[in-house]
C-alpha cells in the first residue's frame, strides 16, 4: 500500500509540474476551470486516498512499534483513524465544492 501510494504520490506531483510549466494557470478561474474538469478532479480524488492510505500505513507502523501499552495504542490508532477519516472527509467537501 505504502509503495503503491508513494509512485502515485510522486507521479502526481510530476504531473502538476509538468502542467503548470506546460500551461501556466494565471486566475483563479483558469484554475477553477482546470480542477473541476473530470480528469483532474479524479486525479486529485485519488491523490488525497492515497496520501492518507500513505499516512495510516506509517503513522501505523510507528505506533505499533514505540507505543508500548496496548491501551495507549488502541486509544493512538483510533486517534490517528478519526483524524485521518476526518480529513478524507473534508477533503472531499472542499473537492465536491469545486464541482458545484
Amino acid at each position: 500500500m505504502q509503495r503503491v501510494s508513494a509512485v502515485y504520490l510522486l507521479l502526481f506531483v510530476l504531473f502538476l509540474l509538468f502542467s503548470s510549466w506546460l500551461r501556466p494557470i494565471r486566475t483563479f478561474a483558469e484554475w477553477h476551470a482546470w480542477v473541476a474538469g473530470p480528469g483532474t478532479s479524479i486525479a486529485f480524488v485519488v491523490f488525497f486516498a492515497a496520501l492518507l492510505g500513505h499516512m495510516w500505513v506509517g503513522l501505523r507502523d510507528v505506533l505499533l512499534d514505540y507505543a508500548k501499552p496496548a491501551s495507549l495504542r488502541r486509544s493512538l490508532l483510533a486517534a490517528v483513524a478519526l483524524s485521518l477519516l476526518g480529513l478524507g472527509m473534508w477533503i472531499l467537501r472542499i473537492l465536491f465544492r469545486i464541482q458545484g
